[in-house]
């Protein structure tokens, strides 16, 4: 009987040479011993899954608050999507798709409540006190916060996993890289791919749901480049289907055309540059991962419609207000009284510090349980 291939055999045969190989990963902080038949990068993105942060998404705002609507989008099922995108990308390069996928559905875990708005509110009140950014936020939760395993605080990823969580950077993410984590840099390209499957995701969901939600129009979109010779194409190929179909069409094949553009751009950069390894990517001091300059003006043109007519909507900006004031005055409660904190929680309270300790706190919230909590704490009626 021929013996099984190992893990590293495998990886040899099937990923490219500027992929990132499991046994070239710089290991766990704490040591472990590797599963059998499982990468690191598997086990991480397992243990991401099996994680409290990560089944909390489910009820974290993307643009819309839960309670809106059950089709709207959550910051769960985004990381789900984002997820998707990335392997696809991964598989067709030759990259390890466990690690794109571990570093995507890891790269929202630290979103507060109330999406961007949260993040806004929590760094205004830690000013003075360390701040607060959500990617820096992720990482703390995976290296601090989870409390899975008898030896260690947090879940023990791979150090190629969280500088993937440290380095995501999008049009709503530029954030601060810690020195272990080699700011210098470039993350390797399984992580770079995320940070564009983020804005494919973000963008075109945000068109579907801004549609679902009438908040914005097919009339108000004409403009858009993008989206009008999708759409265009669509009616004209599927005269007799509704605008929901037409709609939910449309947003495929714009995926489709920025993923296979990202594709195509990262595989010309490639060879331009002659990149031959992992090395070769960090060294190159850019992000390669990028749209074509054609695709990049088309894009650049959807995101600005986004922003001036669905992130500015009065419906979002009323949301937004709201949500500010709601993590303010929580905060400003537990900072006045902080053992209206769980005894669990306030247990911590000598070793984080006050401020901390009720960022960590609020952070972890979803935004049903801030509403809750805010209810319990604020409505005179409501049970505590």
């Amino acid at each position: 009987m021929a013996a099984t291939p190992s893990i590293a055999d495998i990886e040899a045969k099937r990923l490219a040479l500027y992929a990132m190989h499991s046994k070239d990963s710089r290991g766990r902080r704490y040591k472990e011993t590797e599963h059998p038949f499982r990468t690191a990068f598997q086990r991480d993105r397992d243990r991401i899954i099996h994680c409290n942060a990560f089944r909390r998404l489910e009820y974290k705002t993307q643009v819309f608050v839960y309670h809106e609507g059950d089709h709207y989008r959550t910051r769960l099922t985004h990381t789900i999507e984002v997820a998707q995108i990335s392997r696809t990308i991964a598989r067709t390069l030759n990259l390890n798709e466990e690690l794109s996928e571990a570093i995507a559905l890891a790269h929202d875990l630290g979103h507060p409540p109330f999406g961007h708005t949260g993040e806004k509110t929590l760094a205004h009140l830690m000013k003075g006190h360390g701040s607060f950014e959500h990617n820096l936020h992720s990482l703390r939760i995976v290296e601090y916060l989870e409390r899975r395993y008898p030896n260690f605080k947090g879940l023990n990823l791979t150090w190629e996993l969280r500088e993937g969580i440290v380095k995501h950077s999008s049009e709503h993410d530029r954030p601060e890289v810690l020195k272990e984590y080699e700011p210098e840099k470039e993350p390797c390209l399984e992580a770079q791919i995320v940070d564009l499957a983020d804005e494919i995701a973000y963008n075109n969901h945000d068109i579907d749901d801004g549609l679902s939600s009438e908040m914005i129009n097919a009339g108000q979109l004409k403009d858009v480049e993008l989206w009008q010779e999708n759409y265009e194409r669509i009616k004209k190929a599927h005269p007799k289907e509704d605008f929901k179909i037409h709609k939910s069409q449309t947003v495929i094949q714009i995926i489709n055309q920025q993923v296979t553009d990202l594709i195509a751009q990262i595989s010309k950069e490639i060879e331009k540059r002659k990149i031959g390894s992992v090395q070769d990517i960090r060294d190159i001091g850019e992000s390669i991962a990028r749209f074509s300059p054609e695709m990049n003006r088309k894009n650049t043109e959807l995101k600005k419609f986004l922003k001036k007519n669905l992130y500015s909507h009065h419906r979002v900006i009323r949301m937004s207000d709201k949500a500010d004031r709601i993590l303010k005055a929580l905060f400003k409660v537990y900072l006045d009284e902080p053992q209206l904190l769980p005894p669990h929680v306030y247990a911590d309270l000598e070793e984080k510090g006050k401020e901390r300790l009720i960022c960590d706190y609020i952070a972890g919230m979803t935004d049903r349980f801030a509403l809750d909590e805010y209810k319990k704490l604020f409505d005179p009626y409501e049970r505590v």
